[in-house]
Order: structure tokens, then sequence, then C-alpha cells
């Protein structure tokens, strides 16, 4: 995923504008402060704040984890693998053990051994090996490309309007690492919901069912239905608009109500080269909202 870099009068105002154009929450989001405001004289800031953001890469588990924690499940036992958060087990007693087996297991750079040399009824038992938990910079690398992707969740999706009881076609448009699944067809308002509540959760199902599962962190994906986006779009804009000529006549400030990231992103779009407006996000979701405010306040 690419990093996006913002600016504003402080490091919040910067990294909401980043969560704005970026289109997630802020748990999802990886930041970096690039300049912070300086003090000047009688406590007056200098400089802007600048950061750059991107969407945290998703962390897949191995295939080789998720096996021994299966046998581990099976067999009653207690699994030699750590969990994240959680400090590792003691290995029980080892069985069997075999002196060769000791050098080329320390050989080993992903795991430590554990072993004894003896027990009660004197026989040797062999080491087990402990394996680290993998790492987000071994995670971080994806050899998936876009078109794996895209092909997945156009999958997900025909197979999703189908258990809707719906008819529907799926169209995926491919634009860079930039994904957008298109779905057209007649009584297409039950995928969409209120306000589009019921379209950004199929959105989220989607994106479980392709980037999550091939482990892709690199391209970004979206969900329309019906042309409800478009539709959208155009209603916020008016309404921006609108608003913005309000509290230019009026001179005062004025906080929309709270709105998901993609129509926050309409607002900040449309008004970014507005003569007499500026805008910003204020709040934390899902109450986090946009406030249009006189550009010379």
């Amino acid at each position: 995923m690419q990093w996006v870099e913002t600016t504003g009068k402080t490091i919040d105002e910067a990294k909401g504008l980043a969560l704005d154009q970026l289109g997630v929450a802020e748990e999802d989001t990886e930041f970096e402060v690039l300049e912070e405001p300086r003090s000047g004289l009688f406590g007056r800031i200098k400089g802007e704040a600048r950061v750059r953001a991107r969407v945290r890469p998703t962390a897949v588990r191995p295939k080789l984890e998720r096996r021994d924690r299966k046998k581990g499940r099976e067999g009653g036992g207690d699994s030699s693998t750590p969990r994240e958060g959680h400090a590792p087990r003691e290995p029980r007693e080892p069985r069997t053990t075999r002196e060769q087996d000791r050098p080329a297991a320390a050989e080993r750079g992903s795991g430590t051994v554990s072993a004894t040399s003896g027990s009660a009824n004197g026989k040797q038992r062999k080491p087990q090996i402990r394996r680290e938990p993998v790492t987000m910079m071994q995670r971080e690398d994806s050899d998936v490309s876009a078109q794996q992707v895209g092909d997945e969740a156009k999958k997900f999706l025909t197979e999703l309007i189908g258990a809707f009881g719906l008819d529907g076609t799926v169209e995926l448009r491919e634009d860079g690492d930039d994904l957008e699944l298109a779905v057209s067809g007649a009584d297409l308002g039950l995928m969409v919901g209120p306000r589009g509540n019921t379209l950004l959760a199929v959105q989220d199902l989607t994106r479980v069912a392709s980037q999550r599962r091939l482990g892709d962190h690199d391209t970004r994906l979206r969900v329309d239905i019906g042309g409800y986006r478009e539709r959208r779009r155009e209603a916020l804009s008016r309404f921006a608009l609108d608003v913005a000529a309000q509290v230019t006549a009026a001179g005062e400030a004025r906080a929309l109500e709270p709105m998901p990231s993609a129509d926050r992103k309409v607002i900040h779009d449309v008004l970014t080269d507005h003569a007499t407006v500026v805008t910003r996000s204020e709040g934390d979701d899902p109450n986090r909202r946009v406030v249009i405010a006189p550009a010379n306040a």
C-alpha cells in the first residue's frame, strides 16, 4: 500500500486528513510523523505538522502455524507455538533424543530448542523445536497480483448476490492497484441498505474473502452496487456546496453529522479549492464528522 502525506496545524489534524484520504479507520492505519509544529514567540505555533500514513498491512497467519495449532487441539495437548501477546509455555518433557539431533536443531534460526538429557525411567528423549511467531516484517512481502485479488472478490460477490436471492452481474474494473467491483441488476436496494450501511458491510466481507485470505496488502478494493456511490457523491457534492454558501454568509463554522470516511472524503474533495471555506475532520469513528469553517477564521 502506498503512503500518503498530509499537513495540518496539529498532528491530529494531519492524521485526520490522512484517514479521510485512505478511507479507513484509525486502528487500520500506520502513521509516521515527519515534522511537528514548532513553538515561536509568545506561545505562537510556527510551521505545520506533516505526517505520512498508509493502510496497515494485514497479518496473515502462516499455514504451518495453523497446522500446528490444529494438531495441538486434536491431540488435546499444549501447542509448542507461543501465541502473540502471551508468554510461551514451557514444553512438556520430550520423550526421546539423539545427540546428533541437537546441533541440527540449534542451527535453525527460526526456533529455540528445549530438551532434557534423560527422565525418571532412564530413557533419552527427543528435543522439541519451539518456533517463534512470524514477525510483521516477514509478512510484509506479498506476491499476490491485483488480478488474483479481483478474481477472488468477484467470485465471492457473485455467490453473495445469490445468497441474497437476487439477480445481478459483477463487473471488475482495474486501475493499477485500485480495484472496483460494480454490481448491476434490478431490486438491489437490499444490498445497499439505509444510507449505504449494508453496502459497507458487503464491501468489508468482500475484502476479507479476497485480500485477507490471499494475504494481499497492496491493492485498494471498493464495491459499488446499483450505482449507489455515484448518486451518493452527486448528492453530497450539492450538499457540501450549499453548506459552504451558508457558512460564508453567516461567517460561522458548521459541523456536519457523523459520516463514514468515504463520505467525508467527498466533502473534502469538493471543497478543497473553495475560495471562502476550509474543511477539517473532528472526533473519532464512528462519530467522526466534517467541520466547514470560513477560510479567514
